[in-house]
């Protein structure tokens, strides 16, 4: 146990990867990737430590950084946002050299979930794990990760996904005008390329350009296109200066991907402008950000599109995210495509041709 950011947390570290998870709230966060020299740390971590800010505030924000598991998703009626599991304590249950394995019982869900986060040697790269036991019922879920571009030159970061069936900026406002809030993304706007993404302006704006658009906070979804042969899993990346951050997914898992474009748009508590230049890319079966009582409405049934899950106590539901990094040469550029290179490795293409293969044992994403 070492005290990160203000926070005790577990440790966990190889020659490739090292990691650390809050005892409080079970935040990711920091994490680096050691690629041949080229230390990369995409996480972020929020401008403040647990004790600068009003400790009234729910421990989801105290603790803000890097990774967290939401059950349920949003708001609930009888506990904390985004759920126990991105407030509460979690107990050890065992570590060594390559795997920690955490444990919650959830007083507002009555979940039993147990974290886990495993390194394997040679691989650039995170398999983490959430296993649901004991939980009853219809539930929205999601990991969170928030990754820090504040420091990447305006518009220089690509962002990318594998294709979608439907994009939606955020049914309604995601920034509160009354409370001092901005976004600049036009509510309910549909659209089927990031970028091309309508604003409240009347003009479109390209959304795989980050940072962009201070002093907004935004939030768009899109669905992901089903799995096929060719491509089993579904993918999100991040071009940094020097390396490609990519998590991969099972679909059925994690039906949706919400963007979290937060650059200065909140004046309120804690935030006070500035928490500038995050990007949240949250994997999620949800309706949004709305809480769990929304997703349960089924709004985008027409669509087919879930937004909640059916839980039954007496079985274990496994959902599994792999989150990882590549160096890549300055002019790699976007992502193009993230594809299986034999069952223990990937290839990912740049939109200048060149590709890199990594170890990644996407396999590890099977039910």
């Amino acid at each position: 146990m070492e005290t990160i950011h203000g926070a005790p947390s577990y440790i966990l570290r190889t020659p490739e990867v090292a990691l650390a998870v809050t005892q409080t709230a079970g935040h990711l966060s920091p994490v680096s990737f050691n690629l041949n020299g080229l230390k990369a740390s995409p996480f972020s971590l929020s401008p403040w430590t647990p004790t600068q800010i009003d400790q009234s505030l729910p421990n989801l924000l105290t603790y803000l950084r890097g990774d967290f598991m939401c059950l349920p998703f949003g708001g609930q009626a009888k506990g904390p946002p985004h759920g126990d599991t991105a407030n509460a304590p979690w107990q050890l249950v065992s570590a060594s050299a390559m795997t920690l394995k955490l444990t919650q019982t959830g007083t507002d869900t009555g979940a039993t979930v147990t974290k886990q986060f495993t390194l394997i040697p040679g691989h650039h790269a995170i398999y983490g794990e959430h296993l649901i036991e004991n939980l009853e019922g219809r539930w929205n879920y999601g990991n969170h990760p928030v990754l820090d571009l504040s420091a990447v030159p305006a518009g220089s970061a690509r962002i990318a996904t594998s294709p979608f069936r439907f994009g939606s900026v955020y049914a309604g406002e995601f920034s509160n005008p009354a409370s001092g809030e901005s976004g600049a993304l036009q509510p309910f706007a549909e659209f089927s390329t990031l970028k091309s993404v309508p604003m409240k302006d009347g003009t479109n704006t390209d959304l795989t350009r980050y940072p962009a658009r201070p002093g907004n906070d935004d939030l768009i979804m899109l669905v992901n296109a089903p799995a096929t042969e060719a491509q089993p899993f579904a993918w999100t990346a991040v071009t940094f200066p020097g390396y490609v951050w990519f998590s991969l997914k099972n679909v059925a898992d994690f039906p949706a991907t919400l963007f979290w474009l937060s650059n200065g748009g909140r004046p309120g508590h804690p935030w006070e402008k500035r928490h500038l230049g995050r990007l949240g890319l949250e994997e999620v079966c949800s309706h949004f950000c709305d809480g769990v009582d929304v997703a349960r409405e089924d709004r985008l049934a027409a669509k087919g599109i879930p937004t909640s899950r059916v839980f039954r106590q007496d079985q274990r539901v496994r959902l599994p995210l792999i989150q990882a990094a590549a160096a890549v040469s300055a002019d790699f550029g976007q992502v193009q495509s993230i594809v299986p290179a034999g069952p223990e490795a990937v290839r990912i293409t740049g939109e200048n041709g060149q590709g890199v293969t990594c170890p990644i044992n996407w396999q590890f994403l099977k039910s």
